[in-house]
């Protein structure tokens, strides 16, 4: 028996969408008792993610953008899709202050963000056709004192 808790939400890319998303995926990752500072940590990578889309994947136009949401064990996945512009280079856009929108005054640190706060990113893209944003954390694995600790 698979014991995936699974989630999927799909909204239009609006920017008061952002904080909806945010609280969505806090509501269901509450399941597993992170801390504050985890469930901090993947909402901002979530509201990072999802302004992507907004922003950059579909600039003036609405579209939609599918939040996927699996938790297996202590470990929580969520998946930010859009259908949108796509990503001409990964690479590139991954580096800390590039922006493909700088007369929006961008920070250009959207994936810099999503890195520092979760434990894995994976970014797919298809230039024209769209991207998907994979972020991975594990809860309960804290570092105290330079020793990691499994808690729970």
């Amino acid at each position: 028996m698979d014991n995936t808790n699974k989630m999927i939400l799909e909204f239009e890319s609006r920017s008061q969408n952002e904080s909806f998303a945010r609280t969505v995926v806090a509501a269901f990752a509450a399941t597993m008792d992170p801390t504050i500072e985890e469930l901090a940590d993947i909402k901002t990578a979530v509201s990072e993610a999802v302004t992507n889309s907004i922003v950059h994947g579909y600039g003036d136009c609405i579209g939609m953008i599918i939040m996927r949401s699996f938790i297996n064990g202590n470990e929580i996945t969520v998946e930010i899709e859009d259908s949108g512009t796509g990503i001409k280079d990964v690479k590139k856009a991954m580096e800390p202050l590039y922006t493909s929108r700088p007369e929006l005054e961008r920070s250009g640190m959207g994936f810099s963000f999503m890195e520092a706060f979760m434990d894995d990113l994976e970014v797919e893209s298809v230039f024209g056709e769209g991207t998907l944003v994979r972020m991975k954390k594990r809860i309960g694995n804290q570092i105290i004192k330079g020793l990691s600790k499994q808690t729970g």
